[in-house]
């Protein structure tokens, strides 16, 4: 169970049955700023003009129509020009679609808050709240902040837009009436962007603004000029030299052009609509995109990315070094078992135990003990106590109630039983008993009690003569899921190691709960830091690592990366800056990290969970297999555009494409690559293991598919060509050619897509079926006119399906190499 923390600054003066007074929220609001979780950001038509500014396509419309217009063309440049609008409302709805994910996130915000102030209720606006409100929220509202649950029988929250999950969650109020907890779990905790479902809900508020888990959300879901990750410097460098190849393909083509005699405006055209069909600007633009999607669908699995780098990062991880406290299970200790003496049952041990408990003590352990315990057995007055020292290692009380002076004393087992009456053979089996119990992993406590005479002195503490009363066991027990998570990762080829400083015996038992090393983990007790170096052959195959200090902390993960791996470590405090830093991805505890670990760390887990990061790493697996279905459909619809709008007229035909085909070539490829590819993770890793070594967007068996497709639709196009002009109008054969060729061209087109998608989704078939619409243009006379293109005859339909199932039967084996990959 997640706890998260109670600032108490948040909530110090706030009254959670009166609220606050008018007097507090002015000095709170200039403290903590407003409720702003979400501003919207301004949309002015200008930045949308600005982003199609720099669409090389609309210059290139510019410039051919403003060449037809002065040799007296005007139809030809009149439909260049109108071909800019339907270009530009794309760029925009793009531009669109790539915000509404962030934007959209306001319209899930309450705009209104019923807030109790100066003792009165108050209809105010949500950004005027602070810390300290109390608000109340009726069904069907959403939450305007960060708080806890005051009151509400339970109540059911919608909490969908953090966690991805539809499935509703129960709450229940947290107890205020006494001291504030310093930290509460998710159940007592309703936060802002999430909506309740049923009943009315009291929540006293404690985090506004960006400091609110949603807010956290929409600050980095907007981040943008992040630093280039290396793919992004890959694919720049790609676009270098694709650019560098088409100015001079260009400049050659424009030659040939003019040597064979076709005139200077013809070589000129030529020339622009070989280097706007050969312009590589859906690779960064599609790229930069992703990463964006990547960063947005990451935080709604409860990891928020602080660089880039580790969108792409991510999903490629081949060992994961993880915390086990707080990670891998709860984080909070809890009653495993009561081991009581004859004569003594298991709540009266407890109750005993508990007794000698201060109760200012904050240890996690008498937490633990005083949960489980119904009530203190030796009630009475209590004379004295003596403390619990690392020295020590115990703790004792004095009582004095009806049955006279009482000595009660718990501890470590080691010390307590060295207090008790000599009995080799009962001490034989209680030690017996400890090892076992310690074996499983539990932390162990002894407990025992004496009388004591009458003029006792209680400034002296009895240490000898006591009845050992039983022995208690406490464990951290493992989160819900883990176990699955960790045998998930290991069948997906990750390695999973357990970083702990606890005893190997504990680490060893919570290592065969979840299943590390086929139950059988091997686990590497270290010590001492400054002692004997550890041999990194064993330190990188243990896959538990006990009584680790920082220092070898990193050292494991340089010995993993030495190794090939791709490492992911967890950390939470500011000893484990140094293993975040030198990991490949370093992720923080968002909910018991420092702010060390969190500047350090690539991502913050919002819930501190294990579970939650497999989940990221899935995440991160299918966009990068999103991005290579995407970057493949590119480069096999580029090839044969580009390879047959140089081939053919380099081969003294006419021009296949015109610009206004380039235009319409632009529409189609254009959007399916921003759109098409954008399949969604089902937070399950499966899969095959990732390769090791440097990131390849493709292996040398999917290469190979690749250009073998992209050289069958290349064909399949040139023979379009030279079946449309045999078979088309005697009047005028290049129309017949180009008419065929362009449907080949776009029936490949969402052949490809169909074969790297599976057409799974809604988004993949509009596309496709949009593509088929605008092959249809073709058969529509009046505009087949205007397109240059003339309709197609029964055969000529029945070729085009023909030679674009040449190319699906090509694609096939690129669509198997890739799905082996992922």
């Amino acid at each position: 169970m997640s706890l998260r923390q109670i600032p108490r600054e948040s909530l110090e003066g706030s009254d959670p049955g009166a609220g606050l007074r008018s007097g507090q929220v002015a000095e709170r609001r200039r403290r903590f700023g407003g409720n702003d979780v979400a501003e919207a950001a301004p949309r002015r038509w200008w930045t949308v003009a600005a982003a199609s500014a720099r669409d090389p396509m609309l210059w290139f419309l510019l410039v051919v129509s403003a060449l037809f217009l002065a040799l007296g063309d005007v139809a030809e440049a009149v439909v260049l020009l109108a071909a800019i609008v339907p270009l530009l409302g794309m760029d925009a709805w793009l531009h669109r679609r790539t915000q509404v994910s962030t934007e959209g996130l306001a319209s899930r915000l309450a705009a209104t808050a019923r807030v109790l102030r100066d003792g009165a209720w108050q209809l105010l606006p949500a950004r005027d709240l602070v810390p300290g409100d109390v608000v109340e929220v009726a069904a069907g509202g959403w939450v305007p902040a960060d708080g806890l649950l005051l009151s509400g029988g339970d109540p059911q929250f919608d909490e969908s837009s953090l966690t991805g999950e539809s499935f509703p969650v129960r709450k229940r109020a947290l107890d205020v009436s006494g001291a504030l907890p310093v930290d509460a779990d998710a159940s007592h905790w309703a936060h802002a962007g999430t909506r309740l479902l049923s009943g009315t809900a009291r929540l006293w508020i404690v985090h506004t603004g960006a400091r609110t888990q949603y807010g956290e959300i929409v600050r980095l879901a907007r981040a943008s000029r992040q630093a280039r990750t290396p793919l992004q410097q890959s694919v720049a460098r790609l676009v270098r030299w694709i650019l560098i190849a088409a100015l001079l393909f260009c400049l050659l083509l424009a030659a040939v052009r003019l040597l064979q005699g076709h005139g200077p405006l013809d070589a000129l055209i030529s020339a622009l609509v070989l280097a706007v069909a050969a312009l590589p600007e859906e690779f960064p633009v599609v790229f930069t995109l992703f990463l964006g999607v990547g960063v947005y669908r990451l935080a709604q699995r409860q990891a928020l990315v602080r660089r880039a780098v580790a969108v792409e990062n991510i999903g490629r991880v081949t060992a994961i070094c993880s915390d086990k406290t707080g990670t891998l299970t709860e984080g909070r200790l809890r009653l495993a078992e009561a081991v009581p003496t004859e004569g003594l049952d298991g709540p009266a041990l407890l109750a005993l135990a508990a007794s000698v408990v201060d109760a200012a003590g904050h240890d996690p352990l008498d937490q633990a003990l005083c949960a489980a315990s119904p009530s203190a057995a030796c009630g009475g007055e209590r004379l004295a106590t003596f403390p619990f020292t690392e020295a020590r290692r115990r703790e004792t009380a004095l009582f004095r109630g009806s049955d006279g002076l009482v000595a009660v004393v718990k501890g470590a087992p080691e010390t307590v039983l060295a207090m008790c009456a000599p009995d080799s053979p009962t001490q034989a089996c209680w030690r017996e008993r400890l090892d076992a119990l310690a074996a499983r992993g539990y932390k162990v406590i002894a407990c025992a009690r004496r009388a004591l005479p009458t003029g006792h002195d209680p400034e002296r503490e009895p240490d000898s003569g006591y009845a050992l009363a039983g022995l208690l066991a406490f464990g951290d027990p493992v989160r819900e899921g883990v176990r699955e998570s960790v045998q998930a990762c290991l069948a997906a080829g990750i390695r999973v190691i357990m970083v702990t400083g606890d005893h190997p015996l504990t680490a060893g038992a919570i290592a065969r709960d979840i299943g590390l090393g086929g139950g059988t983990p091997s686990v590497l007790g270290l010590g001492d830091p400054g002692g004997d170096p550890v041999d990194t052959d064993a330190l990188a195959g243990a896959d538990v690592i006990a009584r680790a200090a920082p220092a070898q902390k990193l050292q494991l993960v340089q010995a993993l990366q030495a190794r090939g791996h791709i490492v992911a470590v967890t950390g939470d405090g500011v000893n484990d800056v140094p293993a975040l830093q030198a990991a490949d991805i370093g992720i923080a505890m968002g909910e018991r990290g420092t702010r060390s670990a969190r500047e350090a760390a690539a991502i913050v887990l919002l819930d501190d969970n294990f579970r939650t990061l497999v989940a990221a790493i899935a995440e991160g697996r299918q966009l990068f297999a999103n991005l290579q279905r995407g970057f493949a459909y590119l480069l096999l619809v580029h090839l044969p555009l580009v390879l047959s709008a140089a081939l053919v007229p380099l081969a003294g035909f006419p021009l296949l494409y015109l610009p206004i085909h380039i235009v319409w070539l632009e529409l189609i490829i254009h959007p399916t690559s921003m759109l098409a590819f954008q399949r969604r993770s089902e937070a399950q890793l499966r899969g095959q293991p990732v390769a090791r070594g440097p990131v390849r967007f493709f292996s040398a068996r999917a290469w190979r598919a690749l250009l073998l497709a992209g050289a069958a639709a290349t064909g399949a196009v040139l023979a379009g060509h030279g079946l449309g002009g045999i078979a088309g109008d005697v009047a005028d054969p290049a129309a017949g050619a180009r008419s065929l060729a362009l449907a080949v061209l776009i029936l490949c087109s969402v052949v490809f897509l169909a074969v790297l998608t599976g057409l799974r989704g809604r988004m993949p078939r509009l596309v496709a079926a949009a593509a088929l619409a605008s092959a249809a243009l073709i058969q529509v006379p009046m505009l087949s006119a205007l397109l240059e293109v003339q309709p197609l005859a029964p055969a000529g339909l029945a070729a085009a399906v023909a030679l674009a199932g040449l190319a699906w039967l090509a694609a096939l084996p690129l669509r198997a190499a890739l799905d082996a990959e992922s």
